[in-house]
């Protein structure tokens, strides 16, 4: 057996072996040889591997000795986060073209820098728009009587029709409303909003001739040019077709969602704008007596549930976007 000479002890006896060395004395066997003085990094471990970094918690050494968790002060490298994946100028075209759901989030979701958003109330959002799913899903089962794949169909159909009279209703209101905005404001604020306003503008532009363009090449009248264009021109109509038909599905929804992005012209007009679209929708169908074969009560409690919940919703965003964000309409309107 070899012996090493005394020196200066390094480290805890538990690891290093007992107290320091003295002329003579026999290495006991399993422990390792005292490092250098200064030497950065603990003994080696089994089979010569070493510890630049800290075991789980807990861990026993086999000297046994128990490291605190975190890296090892010797380690000189911090974890570095992954980037995040940042597409060129060409790989966003090329996905555009090839994707519709990616052009319809690149085009119905609010983008403006600086824009504040708050995870909660986008939570609340959510699970305000399923439950209000499951509603309707619920009425719709209990009262309608769907006995084949046809019923389905018309009750899918019913369900479109009325996203997409939501979305015109929409359409209509936006102009009124950002209007009304953008001529409220004072100083350089009112170019800024009108500015901002032609993304939104943009997205109803867009959701409309998409949808007229499907329900274009959807028509029967459109079948001389499908004949017209023989089988290489029909090939790309019916991609057109389902490029758009996807794009507008989606965007529909987007668009209900983010109120026609109109958090890029200022935060404070979605809740108001999404307050008055769901109150004119409840008005529209207690006019047209939707919901007929439902009973008065459970009628009017679904009918006028929705423009309650959205109203409280948007009160509250308001009042988180004031207080937490310093956001207000007076300041939006004179800064």
């Amino acid at each position: 057996m070899s012996t090493y000479a005394g020196g200066e002890h390094h480290g805890p006896p538990e690891v290093r072996g007992g107290p320091p060395a003295r002329p003579g004395h026999t290495r006991p066997p399993g422990v390792p040889p005292v490092p250098p003085q200064g030497h950065p990094y603990p003994p080696a471990g089994p089979q010569g591997h070493p510890y630049p970094s800290a075991p789980p918690q807990g861990h026993p050494y086999a000297y046994g000795y128990t490291y605190a968790p975190g890296p090892h002060p010797g380690y000189p490298y911090a974890p570095v986060p992954p980037r995040p994946v940042v597409l060129t100028w060409r790989q966003k075209v090329v996905r555009f073209v090839f994707n519709p759901l990616y052009a319809a989030r690149l085009v119905f979701r609010p983008s403006r820098p600086g824009l504040v958003s708050d995870p909660l109330v986008r939570r609340l959002q959510l699970w305000r728009t399923l439950l209000g799913a499951a509603a309707w899903l619920a009425l719709t089962f209990t009262y309608t009587a769907i006995s084949s794949a046809e019923d389905v169909g018309a009750v899918a159909g019913d369900r479109f029709g009325q996203s997409w009279d939501s979305v015109l209703v929409l359409a209509c209101t936006f102009p009124v409303v950002v209007g009304s905005f953008v001529a409220a404001a004072r100083g350089p604020v009112r170019r800024l909003y009108l500015r901002r306003a032609l993304r939104s503008l943009g997205s109803v532009t867009a959701l409309m001739v998409a949808v007229g363009s499907f329900a274009f090449v959807a028509a029967p009248g459109a079948q001389g040019l499908r004949d017209a264009v023989g089988l290489p021109g029909r090939i790309v109509i019916g991609l057109m077709f389902l490029w758009a038909l996807g794009f507008a599905l989606h965007g529909t929804g987007l668009s209900l969602v983010h109120v026609f992005r109109t958090a890029d012209i200022h935060e404070l007009v979605p809740p108001v704008l999404a307050t008055l679209l769901v109150w004119e929708m409840a008005v529209l169908d207690l006019v047209n007596g939707a919901y007929d074969q439902v009973p008065p009560a459970a009628r009017l409690a679904f009918v006028l549930g929705a423009p309650v919940t959205v109203t409280a919703l948007s009160v509250w965003e308001a009042h988180r976007l004031r207080r937490h964000h310093g956001l207000s309409l007076r300041r939006a309107l004179r800064p």
